[in-house]
This record gives C-alpha cells, sequence and structure tokens, in this order.
C-alpha cells in the first residue's frame, strides 16, 4: 500500500470534517443565537442554545416544551419560543391567564405576565400554538398565528453560553 503524501491526507481530513459538519448540523444538533427578550426570564438575549433536530422523528411535541421553529411570515428566520397548544387544542387567554380546552393551565416559567385577552381558538391539525415567557414583549401565535409542524426545527435543550449559565433548559 502506497503511503499518500501529506497533501492529500490533510485535504482528505478538512473535506470529511466538513461533511460530518453538515450532516450533524442538518440532521443532529445546530446550534441557535437569543436575539430577543421574548423569552425572559428562561432565555436572556445572547444566550446561546442547542437544538435537538432529530427529537420530534422520535416523539410527539409537548406543551410546555421549548422549541425553534422557521417563522411563520417569514421561513427565513428562527423563532424560539414556548409550546403552549397542541393540535387540535382550544386556547383562550383571560386577563393573560392560559386556558387549554377549557381549564387554566399553570405556568411558572412566565417572567412578566400581562392582561392579554384572547378568545378562544382551536389549533389545527399539524399545528402549535406558541407564546413566547416574557408575554408583554413577545411577538407570538397570538397575533400571527399557529406554527404549521413542517416548520418546527426541534427542542431547546441545553443553554451552551454564557459560561455561567450553561445548563439544561427547560
Amino acid at each position: 500500500m502506497a503511503v499518500k503524501p501529506w497533501w492529500r491526507e490533510t485535504i482528505e481530513t478538512i473535506l470529511w470534517a466538513v461533511v460530518l459538519a453538515l450532516v450533524i448540523r442538518t440532521f443532529v444538533v445546530q446550534a441557535f443565537w437569543i436575539p430577543s427578550g421574548s423569552m425572559i426570564p428562561t432565555l436572556l438575549p445572547g444566550d446561546r442554545v442547542l437544538v435537538c433536530k432529530f427529537w420530534y422523528a422520535l416523539q410527539e411535541p409537548e406543551r410546555g416544551q421549548i422549541f425553534v421553529f422557521k417563522y411563520p411570515v417569514d421561513p427565513k428566520r428562527d423563532f424560539v419560543k414556548r409550546i403552549i397548544g397542541l393540535p387540535g387544542d382550544r386556547v383562550a387567554i383571560r386577563q393573560g391567564e392560559v386556558f387549554i380546552n377549557g381549564k387554566p393551565i399553570e405556568e411558572p416559567y412566565i417572567g412578566f405576565p400581562d392582561a392579554y385577552i384572547m378568545d378562544e381558538v382551536k389549533v389545527p391539525e399539524d399545528h402549535y400554538f406558541a407564546m413566547g415567557d416574557n408575554r408583554p414583549n413577545s411577538q407570538d401565535s397570538r397575533f400571527w398565528g399557529f406554527v404549521p409542524e413542517d416548520n418546527i426545527r426541534g427542542p431547546v435543550f441545553l443553554r451552551y453560553w454564557p459560561i455561567k449559565r450553561i445548563g439544561l433548559v427547560d
């Protein structure tokens, strides 16, 4: 077996690293940056998080999960919010309190409640109702509608930056 020249070994190593990185980013895990305060206090502007892109191939999205999705109004942009309503749910908001199928839900993650009111809407099949944790400062499903299942990238599972806030996200 002939020994490859050093430059060929280097090029092959770089190419394999690029291919592997692209496969991982496309199908496994992707990093996202949090640009706004819509998820305060759970996620802060400047936080960096990891999203598990294959997770929803294994199980259905759950109420309360933080997830990243393509913004329905402009799919070139990614948004991060919390899943509030699942397909088939009836969602209403009274004085800032969220009701699912006529019952109030517990939301210990809310940093800043508001007095928003929304008549009951039914979440269509293959869609989700998403809201930010910082309700007064969140553009979410209350304003632009439901998130199509096809727009979902995956759940946020880890904050990796800043170092002092590294940890699992829930």
